[in-house]
């Protein structure tokens, strides 16, 4: 985002998926003592549905704070919230999806039990490379 609108727009589309109940989204912040919490990422859950058996779980951190494991710390609080809220709702995988090229996103996933399942075809303009598919179930 390049300025204050653009944030709020974001912000509010946030608030809409959350009504709906389709997308989860949540900052990820960091804290420090004396001084206000700052944001370091992101993570969510996507593509929700009551009966649905997959859901789809994305996340990005900032450039400052990678090489801390922020992104794994994250995935897998948000990985257990989903199975705990939507396990009744039907939710027994969870997917998640990166460019090729994305080692630090395969450790990333591999490290929160998400295996690798296939690599799909790019689909530009999206999806400009090909992608890995890792997938994680629920513990039975």
């Amino acid at each position: 985002m390049d300025n204050e609108d653009e944030g709020r727009r974001w912000v509010r589309a946030q608030e809409r998926s959350w009504a709906a109940g389709d997308r989860f989204a949540f900052a990820v912040l960091e804290t420090a003592p004396d001084a206000s919490p700052r944001l370091v990422g992101n993570v969510v859950l996507k593509e929700v549905a009551s009966g649905k058996p997959s859901a789809e779980v994305g996340y990005w951190t900032a450039a400052r704070a990678r090489g801390r494991g922020i992104a794994s710390r994250a995935l897998s609080t948000l990985t257990a919230w989903s199975f705990e809220a939507f396990r009744a709702e039907g939710l027994e995988c969870l997917e998640l999806l990166h460019q090729v090229d994305n080692s630090a996103s395969c450790r990333v996933a591999e490290k929160n039990g998400y295996r690798f399942d296939a690599t799909l075809p790019a689909a530009p303009p999206t999806y400009p490379l090909d992608g890995h598919l890792h997938i994680r179930r629920a513990a039975a």
